[in-house]
């Protein structure tokens, strides 16, 4: 009883020397996001700047933000932080609106050719960050180097049992089409059945299809997974935990992936949300996130404030050589698309 008496005195001085509206006048900033894709530095300077409070809601797929999204018709969100793949979708059911840039002032420094990237990305996205899909996996755990997708997809029996894909369809079938020597973006029934048949082959093999986790308990690092599907910033924030961990962009060619900042068209706060959006591409603070998630920034002024250690690292920044065999997704046709769902739902069912 004590305690708890002590702990309501605390509480009552701690709400007396608080100022009300900093209780009462505090907004609210909604982010449907990705998890460890903010710097909290950053999150809490822009809270107390703008007397916000900022809360994320996360998804650990693309395919599970699009379910999240369909469950309530996007409501609620003020930012919706999704791939340049699924943007025009997303413009497409009305869950995202279109920017008016000259709110975001820093905007700017944005490189042209990644605000073009995909369908409609001028209109409704902001570039946040782009990268490359590839392979992490344990040197001292293989007897020769992983270079290709065919060899997650026809492991040898060091990789059997120890391999961590994803569960997103756009990511399974991409991998599939790659390993066959097609195009990630094939709508050709025979290209993608076989894709199909590389997957359902390579299923029990497989520990686990989802995300691995960064932190020192990720099965990588203990020895459970050898060889997982990542992307690459991921990769050099899981490096941290283990010395023997390597990425690779695999020889066949992989996926480009930009993901764009958007609005929602119910937005609760959508004024808040544009001075979110202006502050995190504030050169410094958009040099400060970048270092923070290990991914290549569009941001063309955050670039020259940060070290060259960072630009000349091949992995967040790969060459034009190493990136002449890789694609952006593009949206196939209805047909092509329900094919492709029908061939990765038999896989993960």
């Amino acid at each position: 009883m004590k305690r708890w008496l002590l702990l309501s005195i605390i509480w009552s001085w701690v709400l007396l020397t608080i100022p009300l509206p900093a209780l009462a006048e505090r907004q609210q900033l909604i982010i449907l996001n990705w998890s460890d894709y903010l710097d909290p530095e950053l999150v809490i300077r822009f809270e107390r700047e703008y007397q916000a409070r900022v809360i994320q809601v996360y998804y650990d797929s693309d395919d599970n933000r699009t379910q999240m999204l369909l469950e309530n018709n996007a409501d609620g969100y003020d930012l919706i932080l999704t791939s340049g793949a699924d943007l025009q979708l997303y413009a497409k059911r009305r869950w995202i609106r279109s920017l008016d840039f000259q709110r975001i002032p820093n905007s700017q420094h944005i490189n042209p050719s990644w605000r073009s990237a995909f369908a409609q990305a001028e209109q409704y996205g902001l570039p946040y960050f782009w990268g490359t899909m590839g392979i992490v996996y344990r040197e001292d755990r293989v007897s020769a180097p992983i270079t290709q997708w065919k060899q997650l997809l026809q492991p040898s029996q060091e990789l059997q049992g120890k391999i961590a894909m994803v569960d997103s369809a756009w990511d399974l079938l991409g991998i599939a089409l790659k390993a066959a020597g097609y195009s990630m973006n094939s709508e050709q029934p025979e290209e993608l059945k076989t894709a199909g048949d590389l997957l359902l082959s390579q299923k029990n093999h497989v520990r686990t299809y989802s995300y691995i986790p960064l932190d020192k308990t990720s099965p990588i690092v203990s020895g459970d997974i050898v060889a997982a599907v990542i992307y690459s910033g991921d990769s050099l924030m899981l490096a941290q935990q283990h010395t023997q961990l390597k990425y690779v962009l695999p020889e066949e060619g992989s996926n480009i992936w930009v993901d764009y900042f958007t609005i929602g068209q119910r937005a609760r706060n959508p004024e808040l949300a544009y001075q979110f959006l202006d502050f995190i591409n504030q050169p410094k603070n958009a040099a400060q996130q970048a270092q923070f998630v290990y991914y290549a920034t569009p941001n063309l002024a955050a670039e020259a404030l940060l070290p060259e250690a960072f630009l000349t690292n091949p992995i967040i920044y790969p060459d034009k050589a190493r990136l002449a065999s890789s694609e952006f997704y593009q949206i196939p046709p209805v047909q092509a698309l329900r094919l492709r769902n029908q061939i990765v739902g038999r896989v993960l069912r």
